[in-house]
């Protein structure tokens, strides 16, 4: 039998995956720009 009332917990459960969504976007996104520097770095390095 499920329970009667208010669900529990499922704003935190919301919040929660909301904010792990936005941090792995946030590493996601730094890594990318981190390679794209790199990749810039070695075109001049080896253009000179």
């Amino acid at each position: 039998m499920g329970k009667k009332g208010k669900e529990k917990n499922t704003k935190n459960k919301a919040k929660h995956s909301r904010l792990m969504a936005q941090k792995k976007n946030k590493v996601k996104s730094e890594k990318e720009l981190r390679r794209e520097r790199l990749k810039e770095m070695i075109k001049d390095k080896n253009a000179n």
